[in-house]
């Protein structure tokens, strides 16, 4: 703590986006506070609002010189609380690009499902990928990324650390209805983000490079909106009201607040409420109830980097469920993303936490899966719900109509004469990397690639990897898709190929954009917590 100040930094400050001569710094503090930050002539400030008993702030950094690298400090209440005194670390900076910057490369770096680096289990997780990134990003041997995308389980809510669960036992009363070793309040939460955002080089890694978040299952639960049979038994717990509300107003405040640029927040109405509100603990409550229950809110996002497209989707919280309709995106939100993928650009990015393309066996299963839980048969539809669960049978592959409808986009906008020179879709959640290409044929011109890196931290069950492997194996995959079309499930409206992979270790994936090229590099960690490539993908031909 600073003399002057009853406010500490608790968490941050994490850069999270720079835009033009602008950019945003997210902070929790230990106390109601103003917070300012400085880098040289630059600079902004804000009080924290309080939600839940603790204390944020989003800080608007304004009149940024183009194509610069600034320093920036953050004060409490005047005092200086970063960079720490005595910090072994380099300086945080914030990078523009050019006022003109089409000609300037793209660096995005991405990945998913990091179980916090002090998770301590039975088994023995190798070295985390983005630990060893932030250490070599910081011998500045290479250009700093212009953005982390970070695609999905950045906290495990129904798997915590050691250390969370003894905080669960020591926070919670005797008779507790929860989950005895799961998050379920909103201060249950705030200790998986204060364990994980913490890490020494994580915390560096996010105060020195802009970051964009989205959801998987695991910052709420395993399977989060699966199936509208799951959605009616999770409902029957008697805390899921309390997890469902503390999961979603804490990831609005944690992650997707920083997702919205400058103008955004100044648009976004439940922000608006937020910094008004004395207390906003109601007006986020209520906000995540209401979402859960009726949808309205989009969390999907999309920004423009250099000539680079990025379109951000949410996989999970605004899916349609009904076994009539099941549907990725809401129709709104279709139209929106159809919408953002039509534009002036070189190079089209999705983020899509779980992936488009699956192994092609992987594939047809969860096809076949989707068809038989609608069977008239109650013995069967309630063995294919089981077996959904069981094997998370619930990516695209899952949802058929939205698979097509995706192909459907990427071919059209590939096919355009003025279209891109690359697409590709980074996903997570399989805990596995790989690459694959999409064969649409001559018509459409820009090549479409599936970019899977997952998980940074964490590791996929041995009995799994067999069946992620023969996935793309050219008889299971037949055998599956056998089975498929004996249920009548229509063939997929695309064909695809592995390119690299698969990969079961910790990863970390760099996507660099030069021109009208682009290129991929998937690299693992070492027993010794360096990084090697492990696979690197021309794109663009």
């Amino acid at each position: 703590m600073k003399p002057g100040t009853n406010a500490e930094l608790l968490i941050g400050p994490l850069l999270r986006r720079v835009v033009g001569t602008r950019a945003t710094i997210w902070v929790e503090t230990s106390a109601p506070a103003l917070v300012r930050v400085r880098a040289g002539d630059a600079g902004g400030e804000s009080h924290t609002f309080t939600a839940f008993g603790h204390h944020y702030a989003l800080v608007v950094v304004e009149g940024l010189a183009p194509g610069t690298t600034a320093p920036y400090e953050v004060f409490l209440d005047g005092s200086l609380v970063w960079p720490e005194a005595g910090s072994q670390y380099p300086k945080s900076v914030i990078r523009t690009r050019d006022r003109d910057d089409g000609a300037q490369p793209v660096r995005l770096v991405f990945g998913s499902c990091r179980e916090t680096t002090q998770h301590v289990t039975a088994r023995k997780l190798p070295p985390d990928a983005l630990d060893a990134y932030a250490r070599r990003l910081m011998l500045a041997d290479e250009p700093a990324p212009d953005l982390l995308v970070l695609l999905g389980d950045q906290v495990y809510a129904d798997i915590p650390s050691p250390a969370v669960k003894r905080f669960l036992s020591r926070h919670r009363k005797d008779g507790h209805d929860g989950p005895a070793h799961e998050v379920v309040s909103y201060e249950e939460y705030t200790q998986l983000y204060l364990e994980s955002w913490r890490d020494p080089e994580m915390r560096w890694l996010y105060a020195s490079v802009p970051s964009v978040m989205i959801f998987d299952d695991h910052e709420i639960i395993d399977d989060w909106n699966s199936s509208a049979a799951w959605r009616d038994d999770i409902k029957q717990q008697s805390w899921w009201t309390e997890r469902i509300a503390s999961g979603l107003a804490s990831y609005w405040v944690y992650q997707h607040l920083g997702n919205m640029e400058p103008d955004e927040l100044a648009a976004d109405p439940v922000y608006q409420k937020v910094i008004a509100a004395e207390d906003a603990t109601e007006v986020l409550h209520d906000f995540a109830i209401g979402v859960d229950a009726n949808g309205g809110y989009q969390w999907s996002f999309a920004l423009d980097v250099g000539r680079t497209r990025l379109v951000v989707l949410d996989n999970r919280c605004n899916r349609v469920l009904d076994p009539e309709r099941r549907s990725m995106l809401p129709p709104a939100e279709w139209e929106w993303l159809a919408d953002q993928a039509h534009g002036d650009y070189d190079h089209l990015v999705v983020g899509s936490s779980l992936p488009w393309l699956l192994p092609p066996g992987v594939h047809h299963l969860e096809a076949w899966n989707e068809r038989i839980a609608t069977s008239p048969r109650p013995r069967v539809s309630a063995f294919a719900e089981r077996v959904r669960r069981a094997f998370d049978l619930e990516h695209w592959a899952a949802f058929h109509q939205s698979f097509d409808a995706l192909a459907a986009l990427f071919a059209r906008i590939g096919a355009a004469p003025s279209g891109p020179s690359s697409i590709s879709v980074l996903s997570g959640d399989v805990h596995h990397s790989y690459v694959a290409r999409a064969l649409f044929g001559a018509r459409v011109a820009a090549p479409v690639h599936q970019l899977t890196c997952s998980p940074v931290h964490n590791q996929v069950p041995s009995f799994m990897r067999p069946m992620l492997q023969v996935g793309w194996w050219r008889i299971p995959a037949t055998v599956a898709r056998a089975l498929a079309r004996a249920a009548r499930v229509a063939a997929p409206s695309v064909r695809w190929r592995k390119v690299a992979g698969p990969y079961f270790g910790n990863a970390v994936g760099t996507l660099d954009h030069d021109g009208r090229s682009a290129r991929v590099t998937i690299e693992g960690t070492t027993t010794d917590g360096a990084l090697r490539t492990v696979a690197a993908v021309d794109l663009a031909s």
